[in-house]
C-alpha cells in the first residue's frame, strides 16, 4: 500500500476590513434616521390628552351601565308582569323608577361635560 503524500495547504486567514465596516454602520446609522419620522411634531398637549381618556372612560361606563340598566329593568319589569304578590310589584315598580332615574343622570353628565368644557378651554376660565 503506498502511502499519501500529506500535502500542507496554507491556511488563508480573512481580513477585516473595520474601515469599510465602520462606513457600512455610518451609513446604516443615516438612513435610519433619514427614514424616521418626526414623533414630536404631533405631540397632544396634556389637556387633549386629558379629554380624551376622559371621553374613553366616560363612553366604557357609559356602555357598561347601559347594559345593566337594560337587564335590570327587564328583570324588574318580568317581576311586575308576573308576581302574584303585590308588595313584590311595588318593589319592582320602585327599582324600575330607580334605574330610570340613575341612567338618565349617568347619560346627562356627558351633556354637561360638553356645556362646561368649553369654558376651561386651555386651563383657564373662559367665562
Amino acid at each position: 500500500m503506498k502511502k499519501r503524500k500529506q500535502t500542507r495547504t496554507k491556511k488563508i486567514g480573512k481580513h477585516i476590513d473595520y474601515g469599510r465596516l465602520l462606513y457600512m454602520g455610518f451609513l446604516c446609522a443615516v438612513l435610519a434616521a433619514s427614514l424616521c419620522l418626526p414623533a414630536f411634531a404631533a405631540t397632544p398637549t396634556i389637556w387633549e390628552k386629558a379629554t380624551e381618556i376622559m371621553k374613553d372612560v366616560y363612553n366604557q361606563i357609559l356602555l357598561i351601565s347601559t347594559i345593566a340598566a337594560v337587564v335590570c329593568a327587564a328583570v324588574a319589569l318580568l317581576l311586575m308582569n308576573f308576581s302574584k304578590s303585590g308588595k313584590t310589584v311595588d318593589e319592582s315598580r320602585a327599582w324600575l323608577k330607580r334605574i330610570a332615574i340613575t341612567w338618565a343622570i349617568l347619560n346627562s353628565l356627558g351633556f354637561i361635560m360638553a356645556y362646561v368644557t368649553p369654558f376651561f378651554s386651555g386651563g383657564k376660565w373662559n367665562g
